[in-house]
Protein backbone atom coordinates (compact mmCIF):
# COMPACT_ATOMS: atom_id res chain seq x y z
CA UNK A 1 0.00 0.00 0.00
CA UNK A 2 2.75 2.12 1.25
CA UNK A 3 4.75 1.77 -2.38
CA UNK A 4 1.74 2.62 -4.20
CA UNK A 5 1.11 6.06 -2.84
CA UNK A 6 5.16 6.38 -2.75
CA UNK A 7 4.80 6.18 -6.89
CA UNK A 8 1.61 8.38 -6.95
CA UNK A 9 3.88 10.37 -4.99
CA UNK A 10 6.35 10.88 -7.66
CA UNK A 11 4.16 10.71 -10.25
CA UNK A 12 2.29 14.05 -8.81
CA UNK A 13 6.22 15.48 -8.26
CA UNK A 14 7.10 15.17 -11.60
CA UNK A 15 3.56 16.61 -13.23
CA UNK A 16 4.74 19.72 -10.80
CA UNK A 17 8.27 20.01 -12.72
CA UNK A 18 6.66 19.68 -15.53
CA UNK A 19 3.98 21.95 -15.02
CA UNK A 20 5.99 24.13 -13.24
CA UNK A 21 8.92 24.17 -16.06
CA UNK A 22 5.99 25.39 -18.63
CA UNK A 23 4.59 27.88 -16.63
CA UNK A 24 8.40 29.33 -16.37
CA UNK A 25 8.72 30.32 -19.97
CA UNK A 26 6.73 33.75 -19.36
CA UNK A 27 7.13 36.54 -15.96
CA UNK A 28 3.85 36.69 -15.37
CA UNK A 29 3.52 32.49 -14.02
CA UNK A 30 7.10 32.12 -13.45
CA UNK A 31 6.99 32.65 -9.83
CA UNK A 32 4.66 30.74 -9.46
CA UNK A 33 5.80 28.15 -11.73
CA UNK A 34 8.97 27.82 -9.39
CA UNK A 35 6.98 27.24 -6.67
CA UNK A 36 5.02 24.63 -7.70
CA UNK A 37 8.23 22.70 -9.18
CA UNK A 38 9.43 23.55 -5.55
CA UNK A 39 6.61 21.53 -3.84
CA UNK A 40 6.68 18.78 -6.48
CA UNK A 41 10.04 18.37 -4.84
CA UNK A 42 8.99 18.88 -1.01
CA UNK A 43 6.61 16.09 -2.08
CA UNK A 44 9.10 14.09 -3.14
CA UNK A 45 11.78 14.41 -0.46
CA UNK A 46 8.94 13.84 2.33
CA UNK A 47 7.32 10.90 0.66
CA UNK A 48 10.96 9.13 0.07
CA UNK A 49 11.59 9.67 4.08
CA UNK A 50 8.29 8.56 4.98
CA UNK A 51 7.35 5.93 2.85
CA UNK A 52 10.27 4.32 1.23
CA UNK A 53 10.80 0.66 3.11
CA UNK A 54 13.74 -0.96 0.86
CA UNK A 55 16.43 -0.36 3.52
CA UNK A 56 18.35 -2.62 5.71
CA UNK A 57 16.93 -2.77 8.85
CA UNK A 58 19.89 -3.91 10.57
CA UNK A 59 21.92 -0.90 9.40
CA UNK A 60 19.36 1.17 10.48
CA UNK A 61 18.30 4.76 9.10
CA UNK A 62 19.27 8.03 11.17
CA UNK A 63 16.57 10.48 10.39
CA UNK A 64 18.27 12.74 13.02
CA UNK A 65 21.20 13.21 10.48
CA UNK A 66 19.01 13.11 7.66
CA UNK A 67 16.68 16.23 9.34
CA UNK A 68 19.55 18.51 10.16
CA UNK A 69 20.91 18.19 6.60
CA UNK A 70 17.74 19.37 5.63
CA UNK A 71 17.37 22.12 7.77
CA UNK A 72 21.05 23.50 6.96
CA UNK A 73 20.19 23.48 3.26
CA UNK A 74 17.13 25.20 3.81
CA UNK A 75 18.83 27.75 5.98
CA UNK A 76 21.74 28.22 3.50
CA UNK A 77 20.24 28.23 -0.11
CA UNK A 78 17.14 30.40 1.68
CA UNK A 79 19.70 32.96 3.36
CA UNK A 80 21.33 33.05 -0.20
CA UNK A 81 18.78 33.50 -2.56
CA UNK A 82 17.33 36.07 0.06
CA UNK A 83 21.03 37.92 -0.32
CA UNK A 84 22.53 37.69 -3.66
CA UNK A 85 21.94 40.75 -5.91
CA UNK A 86 20.64 41.06 -9.51
CA UNK A 87 24.22 40.84 -10.81
CA UNK A 88 25.71 38.02 -8.79
CA UNK A 89 22.81 35.98 -10.23
CA UNK A 90 24.94 34.16 -12.32
CA UNK A 91 27.31 33.00 -10.15
CA UNK A 92 24.27 31.50 -7.36
CA UNK A 93 23.04 29.72 -10.60
CA UNK A 94 26.68 28.30 -10.97
CA UNK A 95 27.58 27.40 -7.36
CA UNK A 96 24.06 25.62 -6.99
CA UNK A 97 24.40 23.67 -9.95
CA UNK A 98 28.06 22.32 -8.82
CA UNK A 99 26.06 21.11 -5.86
CA UNK A 100 23.94 19.27 -8.07
CA UNK A 101 26.36 17.67 -10.04
CA UNK A 102 28.63 16.71 -6.62
CA UNK A 103 25.50 14.88 -5.63
CA UNK A 104 25.23 12.80 -8.61
CA UNK A 105 28.98 12.20 -8.34
CA UNK A 106 28.35 11.37 -4.73
CA UNK A 107 25.42 9.26 -5.76
CA UNK A 108 27.34 7.15 -7.85
CA UNK A 109 30.42 6.75 -5.37
CA UNK A 110 27.77 5.31 -2.84
CA UNK A 111 26.58 2.86 -5.01
CA UNK A 112 29.63 1.42 -6.29
CA UNK A 113 30.89 0.42 -2.85
CA UNK A 114 27.76 -1.72 -2.67
CA UNK A 115 27.84 -2.72 -6.28
CA UNK A 116 32.28 -3.67 -6.56
CA UNK A 117 31.03 -6.91 -4.49
CA UNK A 118 28.49 -7.97 -6.52
CA UNK A 119 28.80 -10.85 -9.00
CA UNK A 120 27.50 -9.56 -12.49
CA UNK A 121 27.82 -11.63 -15.86
CA UNK A 122 27.05 -10.13 -19.11
CA UNK A 123 26.45 -6.75 -19.96
CA UNK A 124 26.22 -4.88 -16.28
CA UNK A 125 24.17 -1.36 -17.45
CA UNK A 126 24.04 -0.46 -13.69
CA UNK A 127 27.97 -0.17 -13.48
CA UNK A 128 27.72 1.97 -17.01
CA UNK A 129 24.94 4.15 -15.12
CA UNK A 130 27.44 4.67 -12.28
CA UNK A 131 30.19 5.59 -14.23
CA UNK A 132 28.02 7.74 -16.57
CA UNK A 133 26.70 9.58 -13.38
CA UNK A 134 30.40 9.97 -11.76
CA UNK A 135 31.45 11.43 -14.97
CA UNK A 136 28.95 14.02 -15.75
CA UNK A 137 28.47 14.77 -11.98
CA UNK A 138 32.25 15.25 -12.05
CA UNK A 139 32.43 17.24 -14.79
CA UNK A 140 29.68 19.60 -13.66
CA UNK A 141 30.81 20.20 -10.16
CA UNK A 142 34.41 21.17 -10.99
CA UNK A 143 33.41 23.15 -14.46
CA UNK A 144 30.74 25.24 -12.21
CA UNK A 145 33.25 25.97 -9.37
CA UNK A 146 35.58 27.15 -12.22
CA UNK A 147 32.88 29.48 -14.05
CA UNK A 148 31.68 30.52 -10.28
CA UNK A 149 35.41 32.19 -9.90
CA UNK A 150 35.59 33.68 -12.98
CA UNK A 151 32.04 35.35 -13.15
CA UNK A 152 33.08 36.75 -9.70
CA UNK A 153 36.46 37.54 -10.86
CA UNK A 154 38.55 35.12 -8.95
CA UNK A 155 39.88 33.21 -11.60
CA UNK A 156 41.29 34.71 -14.34
CA UNK A 157 40.64 33.36 -18.46
CA UNK A 158 43.59 31.34 -18.77
CA UNK A 159 44.71 28.75 -21.78
CA UNK A 160 46.97 26.08 -21.63
CA UNK A 161 49.57 25.05 -24.16
CA UNK A 162 47.71 22.53 -26.69
CA UNK A 163 45.01 22.80 -24.43
CA UNK A 164 42.75 21.46 -26.89
CA UNK A 165 44.82 18.78 -27.66
CA UNK A 166 45.44 17.61 -23.45
CA UNK A 167 41.35 18.16 -23.49
CA UNK A 168 41.32 15.57 -26.44
CA UNK A 169 43.59 12.99 -24.49
CA UNK A 170 41.68 13.52 -21.36
CA UNK A 171 38.87 12.54 -23.17
CA UNK A 172 40.49 9.45 -24.78
CA UNK A 173 41.30 8.23 -21.46
CA UNK A 174 37.55 8.73 -19.91
CA UNK A 175 36.16 5.84 -22.72
CA UNK A 176 39.26 4.06 -21.93
CA UNK A 177 38.68 3.89 -18.53
CA UNK A 178 34.98 3.41 -18.39
CA UNK A 179 35.41 0.62 -21.51
CA UNK A 180 38.14 -1.33 -18.78
CA UNK A 181 35.80 -1.50 -16.30
CA UNK A 182 32.92 -2.15 -18.44
CA UNK A 183 35.23 -4.80 -19.72
CA UNK A 184 36.75 -5.92 -16.58
CA UNK A 185 33.90 -5.99 -14.13
CA UNK A 186 34.04 -2.86 -11.00
CA UNK A 187 37.61 -2.08 -9.86
CA UNK A 188 37.93 0.44 -7.42
CA UNK A 189 41.61 1.79 -8.86
CA UNK A 190 40.03 2.64 -12.01
CA UNK A 191 36.88 3.90 -10.50
CA UNK A 192 38.53 6.58 -8.33
CA UNK A 193 40.91 7.50 -10.97
CA UNK A 194 38.43 8.01 -13.60
CA UNK A 195 36.67 10.56 -10.82
CA UNK A 196 40.08 12.61 -10.67
CA UNK A 197 40.29 12.52 -14.76
CA UNK A 198 36.83 14.07 -14.94
CA UNK A 199 37.82 16.76 -12.39
CA UNK A 200 40.54 17.62 -13.90
CA UNK A 201 38.63 17.72 -17.38
CA UNK A 202 35.80 20.03 -15.50
CA UNK A 203 38.86 22.42 -14.37
CA UNK A 204 40.49 22.76 -18.09
CA UNK A 205 37.38 22.97 -19.88
CA UNK A 206 36.01 26.12 -18.35
CA UNK A 207 39.12 27.68 -17.41
CA UNK A 208 39.99 29.01 -21.20
CA UNK A 209 36.69 30.25 -21.68
CA UNK A 210 35.72 34.41 -21.31
CA UNK A 211 33.47 36.01 -19.35
CA UNK A 212 31.14 36.67 -22.53
CA UNK A 213 30.72 33.25 -23.27
CA UNK A 214 29.42 31.93 -19.48
CA UNK A 215 25.73 32.14 -20.82
CA UNK A 216 26.61 29.08 -22.95
CA UNK A 217 28.57 27.50 -20.33
CA UNK A 218 26.12 27.65 -18.02
CA UNK A 219 23.27 26.24 -19.81
CA UNK A 220 25.91 23.60 -20.56
CA UNK A 221 26.78 22.45 -17.29
CA UNK A 222 23.42 23.16 -16.63
CA UNK A 223 22.50 19.73 -18.81
CA UNK A 224 25.12 18.13 -17.45
CA UNK A 225 23.71 18.26 -13.58
CA UNK A 226 20.65 17.41 -15.43
CA UNK A 227 21.60 14.01 -16.90
CA UNK A 228 23.81 13.06 -14.07
CA UNK A 229 20.48 13.69 -11.74
CA UNK A 230 18.85 11.11 -14.23
CA UNK A 231 21.42 8.17 -14.00
CA UNK A 232 20.91 8.83 -10.32
CA UNK A 233 17.13 8.00 -10.71
CA UNK A 234 17.80 4.82 -13.06
CA UNK A 235 20.13 3.96 -10.06
CA UNK A 236 17.06 3.85 -7.33
CA UNK A 237 14.23 3.44 -9.64
CA UNK A 238 13.20 6.53 -8.74
CA UNK A 239 10.37 8.55 -10.74
CA UNK A 240 10.66 11.58 -9.88
CA UNK A 241 14.11 12.38 -9.62
CA UNK A 242 14.77 10.45 -13.37
CA UNK A 243 12.01 13.20 -14.40
CA UNK A 244 13.48 15.72 -13.09
CA UNK A 245 16.92 15.11 -14.65
CA UNK A 246 15.30 14.93 -18.05
CA UNK A 247 13.61 17.85 -18.08
CA UNK A 248 16.61 19.82 -16.75
CA UNK A 249 19.09 17.83 -19.04
CA UNK A 250 16.65 18.16 -22.06
CA UNK A 251 16.12 21.96 -21.20
CA UNK A 252 19.42 22.95 -20.77
CA UNK A 253 20.68 20.78 -23.59
CA UNK A 254 17.98 22.63 -25.88
CA UNK A 255 19.26 26.56 -24.64
CA UNK A 256 22.65 25.29 -25.15
CA UNK A 257 22.26 25.12 -28.53
CA UNK A 258 20.17 27.96 -29.40
CA UNK A 259 23.04 29.55 -27.33
CA UNK A 260 25.66 28.33 -29.48
CA UNK A 261 23.99 29.60 -32.80
CA UNK A 262 23.15 32.75 -31.01
CA UNK A 263 27.02 33.26 -30.83
CA UNK A 264 27.94 31.55 -33.57
CA UNK A 265 30.47 28.74 -32.30
CA UNK A 266 29.79 24.96 -32.59
CA UNK A 267 29.13 22.81 -29.53
CA UNK A 268 32.26 20.56 -30.64
CA UNK A 269 34.47 23.64 -29.76
CA UNK A 270 32.97 24.27 -26.42
CA UNK A 271 33.23 20.24 -25.33
CA UNK A 272 36.67 20.65 -26.48
CA UNK A 273 37.80 23.77 -24.62
CA UNK A 274 38.47 26.03 -27.22
CA UNK A 275 34.98 28.11 -26.91
CA UNK A 276 35.74 31.90 -26.06
CA UNK A 277 39.14 31.26 -26.84
CA UNK A 278 39.71 33.35 -29.23
CA UNK A 279 42.62 35.51 -28.51
CA UNK A 280 41.65 39.06 -27.37
CA UNK A 281 42.14 41.86 -29.93
CA UNK A 282 42.76 39.70 -32.92
CA UNK A 283 40.53 41.66 -34.98
CA UNK A 284 41.47 45.04 -36.54
CA UNK A 285 40.95 48.68 -34.87
CA UNK A 286 37.88 50.38 -36.89
CA UNK A 287 39.30 52.24 -39.90
CA UNK A 288 38.53 55.93 -41.18
CA UNK A 289 37.11 58.64 -38.98
CA UNK A 290 37.99 57.68 -35.04
CA UNK A 291 36.40 60.91 -33.91
CA UNK A 292 34.16 60.30 -30.56
CA UNK A 293 30.85 62.57 -30.71
CA UNK A 294 29.74 63.10 -27.03
CA UNK A 295 26.28 64.28 -25.97
CA UNK A 296 24.85 66.12 -23.28
CA UNK A 297 22.07 64.98 -20.67
CA UNK A 298 19.74 68.16 -22.30
CA UNK A 299 20.43 67.28 -25.82
CA UNK A 300 19.52 63.36 -25.16
CA UNK A 301 16.05 64.39 -23.36
CA UNK A 302 15.20 66.44 -26.61
CA UNK A 303 15.88 63.87 -28.56
CA UNK A 304 14.13 61.30 -27.29
CA UNK A 305 10.97 63.34 -26.44
CA UNK A 306 10.60 63.94 -30.02
CA UNK A 307 11.01 60.63 -31.78
CA UNK A 308 8.13 58.42 -32.37
CA UNK A 309 10.35 54.93 -31.68
CA UNK A 310 12.76 54.09 -29.22
CA UNK A 311 14.42 50.83 -28.74
CA UNK A 312 16.43 50.47 -25.54
CA UNK A 313 19.47 47.56 -25.27
CA UNK A 314 20.27 46.42 -22.10
CA UNK A 315 23.83 44.55 -21.26
CA UNK A 316 25.33 44.03 -18.12
CA UNK A 317 26.33 47.19 -17.46
CA UNK A 318 22.68 47.86 -16.79
CA UNK A 319 22.81 44.45 -14.17
CA UNK A 320 25.81 46.53 -12.62
CA UNK A 321 24.83 49.69 -11.89
CA UNK A 322 20.99 48.20 -10.81
CA UNK A 323 19.50 51.13 -12.83
CA UNK A 324 16.88 48.52 -14.56
CA UNK A 325 14.49 50.04 -12.07
CA UNK A 326 14.86 53.96 -13.56
CA UNK A 327 15.42 52.88 -16.86
CA UNK A 328 11.43 51.49 -16.67
CA UNK A 329 10.82 55.10 -14.87
CA UNK A 330 11.96 56.70 -18.52
CA UNK A 331 10.40 54.44 -20.45
CA UNK A 332 7.07 55.60 -18.79
CA UNK A 333 7.76 59.30 -18.92
CA UNK A 334 8.58 58.29 -23.05
CA UNK A 335 5.01 56.84 -23.06
CA UNK A 336 3.39 59.81 -21.56
CA UNK A 337 4.87 61.58 -24.52
CA UNK A 338 3.45 59.62 -27.12
CA UNK A 339 7.04 57.89 -28.20
CA UNK A 340 6.72 53.82 -28.79
CA UNK A 341 9.51 52.26 -25.94
CA UNK A 342 10.65 48.39 -26.34
CA UNK A 343 13.41 46.77 -25.34
CA UNK A 344 16.16 44.86 -27.85
CA UNK A 345 17.02 41.50 -25.55
CA UNK A 346 20.42 39.24 -27.49
CA UNK A 347 20.47 36.01 -26.50
CA UNK A 348 23.59 36.32 -24.60
CA UNK A 349 23.33 39.57 -23.41
CA UNK A 350 24.54 39.88 -19.20
CA UNK A 351 26.22 36.55 -17.69
CA UNK A 352 23.60 33.97 -18.36
CA UNK A 353 20.78 32.94 -20.27
CA UNK A 354 18.02 34.92 -19.53
CA UNK A 355 19.64 37.59 -17.58
CA UNK A 356 18.19 40.48 -18.95
CA UNK A 357 14.44 39.13 -19.22
CA UNK A 358 14.95 38.45 -15.37
CA UNK A 359 16.23 42.06 -15.04
CA UNK A 360 13.91 44.05 -16.60
CA UNK A 361 10.92 41.67 -15.06
CA UNK A 362 12.24 42.49 -11.67
CA UNK A 363 11.71 46.52 -12.45
CA UNK A 364 8.13 45.05 -13.99
CA UNK A 365 8.81 46.17 -17.37
CA UNK A 366 6.09 44.60 -19.43
CA UNK A 367 6.81 41.44 -21.25
CA UNK A 368 5.50 42.16 -24.22
CA UNK A 369 7.98 45.00 -24.31
CA UNK A 370 11.12 42.57 -24.93
CA UNK A 371 11.87 41.70 -28.31
CA UNK A 372 13.99 39.05 -29.00
CA UNK A 373 16.82 39.50 -31.77
CA UNK A 374 15.24 37.89 -34.78
CA UNK A 375 12.01 40.48 -34.05
CA UNK A 376 13.57 43.70 -33.24
CA UNK A 377 16.58 43.54 -36.02
CA UNK A 378 14.02 43.88 -39.25
CA UNK A 379 12.33 46.94 -37.07
CA UNK A 380 15.62 49.03 -35.95
CA UNK A 381 15.94 50.86 -39.57
CA UNK A 382 12.83 52.73 -38.58
CA UNK A 383 13.83 53.65 -35.06
CA UNK A 384 14.92 57.04 -34.16
CA UNK A 385 16.65 56.40 -31.70
CA UNK A 386 18.36 53.55 -30.01
CA UNK A 387 19.90 53.77 -26.47
CA UNK A 388 22.29 51.62 -25.80
CA UNK A 389 22.70 50.70 -21.79
CA UNK A 390 25.83 48.86 -20.82
CA UNK A 391 26.45 46.57 -23.62
CA UNK A 392 29.07 45.97 -26.35
CA UNK A 393 30.30 42.68 -28.00
CA UNK A 394 26.52 42.03 -28.79
CA UNK A 395 26.29 45.10 -30.68
CA UNK A 396 29.48 45.64 -32.30
CA UNK A 397 28.87 45.77 -36.26
CA UNK A 398 32.76 44.18 -36.31
CA UNK A 399 30.35 40.70 -36.00
CA UNK A 400 29.11 41.57 -39.65
CA UNK A 401 32.31 43.28 -41.31
CA UNK A 402 35.45 42.50 -39.97
CA UNK A 403 36.45 38.72 -40.91
CA UNK A 404 39.58 39.19 -38.47
CA UNK A 405 37.34 40.15 -35.62
CA UNK A 406 37.12 36.95 -32.80
CA UNK A 407 33.10 37.93 -33.07
CA UNK A 408 33.21 37.52 -36.61
CA UNK A 409 29.50 35.95 -37.93
CA UNK A 410 27.82 36.15 -34.40
CA UNK A 411 24.58 37.23 -34.61
CA UNK A 412 24.04 40.75 -33.33
CA UNK A 413 21.71 43.41 -32.35
CA UNK A 414 22.07 45.69 -35.84
CA UNK A 415 21.13 49.03 -33.88
CA UNK A 416 23.83 50.71 -36.53
CA UNK A 417 20.93 50.65 -38.79
CA UNK A 418 18.84 52.72 -36.68
CA UNK A 419 18.65 56.62 -37.43
CA UNK A 420 20.38 57.54 -34.02
CA UNK A 421 22.41 56.20 -31.70
CA UNK A 422 23.46 56.52 -28.13
CA UNK A 423 25.81 54.81 -25.96
CA UNK A 424 25.61 54.84 -22.39
CA UNK A 425 29.03 54.28 -21.00
CA UNK A 426 31.52 54.30 -18.32
CA UNK A 427 33.94 55.22 -20.96
CA UNK A 428 35.57 53.66 -24.27
CA UNK A 429 36.90 50.79 -22.63
CA UNK A 430 36.06 47.27 -24.55
CA UNK A 431 33.69 44.25 -23.77
CA UNK A 432 34.51 40.68 -23.09
CA UNK A 433 35.61 40.09 -26.18
CA UNK A 434 38.70 42.23 -25.78
CA UNK A 435 38.16 44.61 -28.95
CA UNK A 436 37.24 47.91 -30.17
CA UNK A 437 33.49 48.72 -30.89
CA UNK A 438 33.57 50.26 -34.07
CA UNK A 439 29.71 51.91 -33.50
CA UNK A 440 31.52 53.90 -31.10
CA UNK A 441 33.21 55.93 -34.32
CA UNK A 442 30.20 55.68 -36.15
CA UNK A 443 28.53 59.30 -37.63
CA UNK A 444 25.39 58.77 -36.19
CA UNK A 445 26.49 57.49 -32.56
CA UNK A 446 26.81 59.97 -29.69
CA UNK A 447 28.17 58.86 -26.10
CA UNK A 448 26.79 60.06 -22.92
CA UNK A 449 29.55 59.19 -20.79
CA UNK A 450 28.92 58.23 -16.98
CA UNK A 451 27.05 55.62 -14.35
CA UNK A 452 24.19 54.26 -16.05
CA UNK A 453 22.21 54.71 -13.22
CA UNK A 454 23.16 58.31 -12.50
CA UNK A 455 22.94 59.03 -16.15
CA UNK A 456 19.75 57.60 -16.11
CA UNK A 457 18.10 59.49 -12.69
CA UNK A 458 19.32 63.08 -14.59
CA UNK A 459 17.66 61.75 -17.85
CA UNK A 460 14.99 61.25 -16.45
CA UNK A 461 14.37 64.45 -14.97
CA UNK A 462 14.93 66.16 -17.86
CA UNK A 463 12.59 64.38 -20.04
CA UNK A 464 10.39 65.74 -17.56
CA UNK A 465 11.16 69.35 -18.37
CA UNK A 466 10.85 68.79 -22.17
Amino acid sequence: MSLNILEISYLIASLTFILGLKMLSHPDSARKGNLLAAAGMGIAVVATLVLYQDFDATKGLNYGLIFLGLVVGTVIGTIMAKKVQMTAMPQMVSFFNGMGGACAALIAIIEFQHHQHLQITGFDGELLVMLLGLLIGSVSFSGSLIAYGKLEGKIKDRVLPMNQAVNMLLLLGIVILIAFQMYAGSDPLMFYILLGVALIYGVLFVMPIGGADMPVVISLLNSFTGMAAAFGGFLYDNKAMLTGGILVGSAGTILTILMCKAMNRSLTNVLLGAFGATAAGAGKSAEGDQTVREISLSDTAVLLSYSQSVVIVPGYGLAVAQAQHICHELEKLLEEKGVEVNYAIHPVAGRMPGHMNVLLAEADVPYERLQEMEEINPRLANTDVVVVIGANDVVNPAAKNDPASPIYGMPILEVDQAKNVIIMKRGMSSGYAGIENELFFYPKTRMLFGDAKNSLQKLAAEVKEV
